[in-house]
C-alpha cells in the first residue's frame, strides 16, 4: 500500500501545497534572474556574431572575435588586465592572510578596530575613495608629491596618473586598498574557528610557529583561501570604475582594461556586437582561470 506521508511524516497533499507556496515565493527572484541575467546574457552572445551598431545589424559570424586578436588597443587592454590580475591576486591574498594572522587572536577591541579600518574602503564606496586617491596623486596639490619632494626622493613633481609608466601602478595601489577588506574579515573568522586544543597540543610537542601554520592553520583555511583567490580574480578581471574615474584608459591606453575598452566600444563608439564579443571572451577567460584555481587548490581543501 502506498504511503500517504513522506519520510518526515508530512502528507503528500500538504507537501505539494508547501512546494507550490515555496515556488511562489521564489517566482519574483526567478523572474528577475531570467529577465536581467539569463536573457541579456543570451542576447549578448547572440549579437556578438553580428555587425551590430546604431545603423547596422548584419550577421558576420566569427569576424568580431577574429578582429579582437588583431586590434592593438584590445591586446594592450588584455595585457593590462592580465598584469592587474597577476599582481593584485597574490598581493591581496598574502597581505590579508598576514594581517589576519597577526590580529585574529588579540583581544576583541584590537581585532574589531583593525577589521573596521581595513574594511572601511569597502563600505565607503568607489567614488569617495577614488576622489581621495586622485588628490593624493595630483601633480600639483597632491600630498604624495609634497612628501617625496620634501624628503628628497624626487626632484620635481610627477604626474602619477598622467605618466604611462606609473599610471597602471597607481591603479594597482588603489585596487589593493579596496580589495583587502573582505579577505581580512574572512581570514580572521576562519583562523578564529580553528580548534585551540590542536594548537596547544602542537605547542606542547615543540612545534615552531611556522610548522604550526603550515601543518594546522593552512589546511584549515584552504576553503577560505580558495574563495578569496577566485573572488579577487573575478573582481580584478572586471576592474572598470577606477579606470573610468581616474584615467579613462590613458595615457595612450596604458591603463585600459578589457572592461573599460568594452564600455568604450559599446557606449562611445556604439559597436555593440564588437563589445559583446569582448564580453563573451572575458567570461571565457574568467571561467578558465576559475577552473584552474579550483583544480590547483580544491584538491587540498579540507572541509
Amino acid at each position: 500500500m502506498e504511503s500517504k506521508t513522506n519520510k518526515y511524516g508530512v502528507s503528500h497533499a500538504i507537501q505539494r501545497q508547501i512546494d507550490r507556496t515555496s515556488y511562489l515565493f521564489l517566482l519574483p527572484m526567478l523572474l528577475f534572474f531570467l529577465g536581467f541575467v539569463i536573457i541579456p546574457m543570451g542576447m549578448g552572445i547572440f549579437t556578438s556574431f553580428f555587425d551590430y551598431t546604431m545603423s547596422s545589424f548584419r550577421f558576420i559570424g566569427l569576424k568580431n572575435y577574429l578582429d579582437l586578436f588583431s586590434d592593438p588597443k584590445f591586446l594592450r587592454s588584455f595585457w593590462n588586465t592580465f598584469v592587474i590580475v597577476v599582481v593584485s591576486v597574490p598581493a591581496v591574498t598574502i597581505f590579508s592572510l598576514w594581517v589576519s594572522s597577526l590580529i585574529y587572536d588579540k583581544n576583541a577591541w584590537v581585532t574589531s578596530s583593525f577589521r573596521g579600518i581595513f574594511y572601511l574602503p569597502v563600505v565607503t564606496g568607489t567614488v569617495p575613495v577614488v576622489v581621495v586617491w586622485k588628490w593624493i596623486f595630483d601633480k600639483y596639490a597632491g600630498i604624495l608629491n609634497y612628501v617625496l619632494v620634501s624628503l628628497g626622493v624626487i626632484e620635481k613633481n610627477i604626474a602619477w596618473l598622467g605618466n604611462k609608466d606609473t599610471a597602471i601602478w597607481c591603479i594597482l595601489a588603489i585596487l589593493f586598498t579596496t580589495s583587502i577588506g573582505q579577505p581580512i574579515v574572512l581570514y580572521i573568522s576562519s583562523l578564529a574557528n580553528i580548534d585551540n586544543s590542536i594548537l596547544e597540543a602542537a605547542e606542547v610537542d615543540g612545534a615552531s610557529n611556522l610548522r604550526t601554520f603550515w601543518q594546522i592553520k593552512w589546511p584549515s583555511i584552504l576553503p577560505t583561501t580558495l574563495y578569496v583567490v577566485v573572488i579577487t580574480t573575478i573582481n580584478s578581471f572586471q576592474c572598470f570604475a577606477l579606470i573610468q574615474l581616474l584615467t579613462s584608459g590613458g595615457p595612450v591606453y596604458s591603463t585600459s582594461t578589457i572592461m573599460y575598452y568594452l564600455y568604450d566600444n559599446a557606449f562611445s563608439l556604439y559597436r555593440y556586437g564588437y563589445a559583446n564579443a569582448m564580453g563573451v571572451l572575458l567570461a571565457i577567460v574568467i571561467g578558465l582561470f576559475s577552473i584552474l584555481q579550483f583544480k590547483s587548490i580544491k584538491s587540498n581543501v579540507e572541509y
